[in-house]
C-alpha cells in the first residue's frame, strides 16, 4: 500500500481566497519510507501572505516572487501522489486547500475516500488529548525541536513518524533522508534439523513419598467429588 504523508502552507484560513504557497509529501510504502519526497514552493499570484500566516510559517512575499504558480506544479504533485491514499494532520484544511487549486485548474478534486486525517485517528486513540502535531511528537518520543516555524517538508516528516507510531508502533528506523531507510531486510538461514529420540535414561521423579502420600490423602478426604478421582478412572 502506497501512502503520501503531506502538509501544506497557506497564505491564510480561507482556501476560496487564499491559495497554496508550500507543499511537502513524503513516499510510505507499506508503512515504511521509501526515501522519496516533494517539496515545492508555489507563488499565490496577487494573494498576500496574512501577517497571522506569516507569523506561524515565516514564508514572505518576497521570498515567494520567484516560484512558480499553482497551475505549473500541479502536475508535478498528482505525478508524485499517483494513486497513493493521501495522508494529512487536520485533512479537511488541507484537502479544502488542494481541491480548491485543482478546480481552479479544471481538475477532478480528490475523492474523500483516498484520504486518511490523522488528526482524527489521534482523537480515537488519544481521546483526552491534545493532540496537535508538537503533542504528539513528545507523546511518542520524537524529536521536534528543530520546528521552530511550521514547514510543509519538515512537517510532512514528523507526522510520518507520528503516523507509524500511531497504528502499532515503528517496525524499523525512519530515518527519512536515505533511500534506504526503513527497508526491511531478509536473511536466508540454513534450516537446523535436530534429530529427536528417546532419553537414553529416565528423568529423576520430582515428587517424594511423602508428595505422593499427602496428595492420596488429599483425594481420599474429598472423596468422589474429588477431580483427580475422575482422572484415575
Amino acid at each position: 500500500m502506497r501512502e503520501i504523508i503531506f502538509d501544506t502552507e497557506t497564505t491564510g484560513l480561507d482556501n476560496k481566497l487564499d491559495r497554496i504557497i508550500e507543499i511537502g509529501g513524503v513516499e510510505l510504502e507499506n508503512h515504511f519510507p521509501t526515501g522519496r519526497t516533494l517539496h515545492i514552493f508555489v507563488n499565490p499570484g496577487d494573494r498576500k501572505v496574512h501577517p497571522d500566516a506569516l507569523a506561524v510559517h515565516g514564508i514572505t512575499d518576497e521570498f515567494l516572487k520567484d516560484k512558480r504558480p499553482f497551475a505549473e506544479v500541479a502536475g508535478e504533485i498528482l505525478e508524485f501522489f499517483g494513486d497513493a491514499r493521501w495522508v494529512a494532520h487536520n485533512a479537511n484544511f488541507d484537502m479544502g486547500f488542494i481541491n480548491a487549486e485543482f478546480d481552479r485548474l479544471g481538475l477532478p478534486p480528490v475523492a474523500s475516500e483516498r484520504v486518511t486525517d490523522t488528526l482524527a485517528l489521534a482523537r480515537r486513540k488519544h481521546p483526552m488529548g491534545p493532540n496537535s502535531l508538537d503533542a504528539l511528537c513528545r507523546r511518542y518520543g520524537i524529536d521536534n525541536s528543530h520546528r521552530t516555524k511550521h514547514g510543509a517538508l519538515l512537517d510532512s516528516e514528523l507526522l510520518a513518524e507520528v503516523y507509524i507510531e500511531m497504528i502499532g508502533g515503528r517496525q524499523a528506523a525512519l530515518g527519512l533522508g536515505s533511500a534506504e531507510a526503513g527497508r526491511k531486510t531478509i536473511v536466508e538461514e540454513e534450516e537446523v534439523v535436530l534429530p529427536l529420540g528417546a532419553r537414553p535414561r529416565s528423568l529423576a521423579p520430582r515428587l517424594s513419598e511423602e508428595d505422593r502420600a499427602a496428595h492420596t490423602a488429599m483425594v481420599a478426604k474429598i472423596g468422589a467429588k474429588a477431580i483427580w478421582a475422575k482422572f484415575g478412572a
